[in-house]
Parts: structure tokens; sequence; C-alpha cells
């Protein structure tokens, strides 16, 4: 008497194809979108959303336009993203980014007033303070979204 035992592997092969994505993932593409999604996020958030990733709405400007987006687009224009293997960065690049994230106070440097127009109104001043108006960051939202990127890419369906 013998047993014979017979094992049909033709589905294996699709199997490990499927299942090759959570075993061996590209993180590199992964890490690539979640650049993406953060960049569009902030191109969002300065198009439509004018308020801070905590949620604070932004204080209005001077001249009553629409915040952030009066300079012909420098602002969003510069958004931009990057990634390695391992990172993923976005922020602007806009050389006076940094004045609408942090706020600032302008100062004469050489002059005892400011002298400027605004909506073509002269106006002086000692100092001018430009109030923050955060734009880069992670709002509970984009942190959900970002998760949904991840789920999707490992194919997992959505965070709960």
């Amino acid at each position: 008497m013998s047993v014979v035992l017979s094992i049909d592997t033709s589905d294996l092969d699709e199997a490990l194809v499927r299942l090759k994505p959570l075993i061996d993932p590209d993180l590199g593409q992964l890490v690539e979108l979640l650049a993406d999604t953060g960049e569009e996020q902030t191109r969002r958030r300065i198009e439509t959303e004018k308020t801070a990733p905590d949620g604070t709405e932004w204080p209005e400007n001077a001249e009553g336009t629409s915040i952030l987006r009066k300079t012909g687009g420098n602002l969003l224009n510069s958004v931009a993203s990057s990634s390695s293997g391992t990172t993923a960065e976005w922020g602007a690049t806009w050389e006076y980014a940094h004045v609408h994230q942090f706020g600032a106070v302008i100062k004469p440097q050489t002059a005892k007033i400011l002298a400027f127009k605004i909506g073509g109104k002269s106006v002086r001043a000692k100092k001018v303070v430009i109030p923050a108006r955060p734009f880069v960051g992670l709002s509970r939202d984009n942190e959900r979204e970002m998760v949904d990127v991840v789920t999707d890419f490992f194919g997992i369906g959505a965070a709960q």
C-alpha cells in the first residue's frame, strides 16, 4: 500500500505576485505619494481653506483681498515637494514665505517711519506687524488623508 500526495501550486505564482507589494513594497513610491499629497494640501490651504493647520482662521489683510494671493501667486507658485527613499518634504521656496508662516514686524532701517501704499492710500507707520498665517503643516483632516494614502498604497482599505 502507498500514499500519493499531489499538491497543485499553479496558483502560487499569482498569489506571490499579489503579495509582493506587502512583502517587498516600493517605499520610495509611497514617500513620493506622501510628498505630493502634502504639497496638494498646502496649495488647497492657500487657495481655498484660508486656515492654519490647527484650524485657526487667518487674519484678514488690510486691503480685504484674497489672503496670501495678492502678489500674483508668488507664494502659491513656490509651493513644492520632494522625496527620497525615506523622506517626504514640502513647503514654499519663495523668499518671503517664512514671513507668512511665522509673521513679522517690519521697522524702518534708515528712516524714522515707513511710507507705503495700501489699496491706493498712503500710509505712514513706525512699524508694520504682519500676522502669522501658517500654511505649512498637517491638520487632522490632512493627517487622515495621509493615512488613507498609506492604506490605499498597501491595498488594505480606508482608515478607520
